[in-house]
């Protein structure tokens, strides 16, 4: 067992009791923390390994991104003046694109949003998307914690059914072992281009895989409109009538979830996940968040894809989600700094099911933790603004000076050491070219 003491000015937990230590300590053995207090209270005769000092630094839970899609990195740009939440902008501008798509396009962008994530303080996120042989082993390198979701569209098809349900099945089978990477069932839309027979298949893989979905929801009528014209019912039940609300899922945008379905969310492993920067770029009006979270419903926060959003910063989502709730309600106390910090950490941890090993800083959980340099700006002064509001509205993630997960530093002193971004982003760069010769 390695045993590694970490000394910060500041330790922000976002535990149940809010510990804020002022000149605290954490010990980390092997990839979990076993120990934090006050530096005043710590024997000076203890060894350890190592010993870090970590001066004029603010030291908190890493952040969780509860969606994206890593590989559309690739099209960062390309969306400008279209809403993905559209067919029209969608097919015009995405899907073409990725119809001329090749498999080894993809790794590059991978890399580099895993570096854009680390660089700004994620230590896990939740991706969906197809091709997941070319976005595993990228992962894997980064050292990221993640959840991966192999993207399913099969739009009645049987053939595409088959097809694209064996290949998440063997997808799972693949990632069983893995410590760091949880598989999950990703069909991109229930009722719009995932058939109930698919949706009943896609049940019984997460079933026995013990996973949940990971799905865009609610980004327009249409799958209420469906629901409501086959079944007499909403889509949120007609998802419980068929057995799918048992199961956890990822519920990206959930703009027009109908408050009639509040209750009913709320006592399902159902949760919100609100991408501000994507629903506002994509004209697509914001979930009411405030709403959900009064009747309990789990919300989380995610930055879903970067090709018009176009940042992987979660403080960033954070500083919006605050602004526009404000905006909004005409409140400026509507919603909590801290709300909106544990949307950003503890309740993408929740989503995930690692609640208990991620999401604060505690005894016993894993490992995982971002430091924030105090000497940059936007601290000023301490004393006049609390920790929270400093955390989601003062600075970014461009404070952000070391990353660890799992134990394993992937970032320090503002260096990464997981990915070569430099090589990344020629990467990157060079399969962008060929790309736009396959389409121009």
């Amino acid at each position: 067992m390695i045993s590694l003491l970490l000394r910060s000015d500041l330790v922000v937990t976002l535990d149940q009791d809010d510990h804020i230590l002022k000149e605290g300590y954490i010990v980390i053995e092997d990839d979990h923390i076993a120990e934090m207090g006050l530096q005043k209270d710590l024997d000076s005769r203890r060894k350890f390994d190592e010993v870090l000092e970590l001066k004029d630094r603010l030291v908190m839970p890493g952040l969780v991104n509860a969606h994206t899609h890593t590989p559309m990195t690739l099209f960062r740009g390309h969306v400008e003046g279209h809403s993905l939440f559209t067919m029209e902008g969608w097919y015009n501008t995405i899907r073409v694109l990725e119809l001329q798509m090749e498999p080894q396009m993809l790794p590059g962008a991978v890399a580099v949003s895993c570096a854009e994530m680390i660089r700004t303080g994620t230590t896990c996120f939740a991706d969906q998307y197809f091709w997941m042989d070319q976005i595993v082993p990228e992962v894997r390198r980064s050292g990221l914690r993640a959840a991966l979701a192999y993207g399913i569209v099969e739009l009645g098809d049987e053939e595409a059914r088959q097809r694209e349900l064996a290949a998440a099945a063997a997808f799972l089978e693949g990632l069983k072992d893995d410590p760091l990477i949880n598989g999950w069932v990703g069909p991109h839309a229930f009722f719009v281009d995932n058939s109930e027979i698919a949706m009943q298949m896609e049940l019984e893989l997460a079933t026995r895989h013990q996973t949940g979905f990971h799905t865009h929801f609610g980004t327009g009528d249409e799958e209420e409109v469906y629901c409501q014209e086959k079944y007499g019912n909403s889509a949120i039940q007609q998802l419980k009538q068929m057995g799918l609300l048992e199961r956890p899922i990822l519920a990206a945008h959930s703009i027009t979830l109908p408050p009639a379905d509040f209750f009913t969310v709320a006592h399902s492993p159902f949760t919100v996940v609100f991408a501000p920067s994507s629903d506002m770029r994509n004209a697509a009006g914001v979930p009411p968040v405030t709403e959900m979270l009064a009747a309990g419903i789990h919300v989380a926060l995610g930055t879903d894809n970067v090709t018009n959003n176009n940042s992987y910063d979660m403080f960033k989502e954070m500083t919006l989600t605050g602004k526009l709730m404000a905006f909004l309600k005409r409140d400026p106390a509507v919603i909590s700094a801290r709300s909106i910090l544990e949307m950003a950490t503890l309740g993408g941890a929740r989503a995930l099911g690692k609640d208990k090993e991620i999401g604060s800083l505690a005894a016993g959980k894993k490992a995982d933790l971002i430091a924030l340099d105090l000497d940059e700006i936007g601290w000023s002064p301490l004393g006049g603004q609390d920790l929270y509001t400093a955390l989601v509205y003062s600075v970014t993630g461009q404070h952000v000076r070391d990353v660890m997960v799992n134990g394993r530093w992937l970032f320090r002193e503002n260096r990464w050491l997981t990915v070569d971004f430099p090589a990344a982003r020629r990467e990157l760069e060079h399969q962008h070219s060929e790309l736009m010769k396959r389409v121009s």
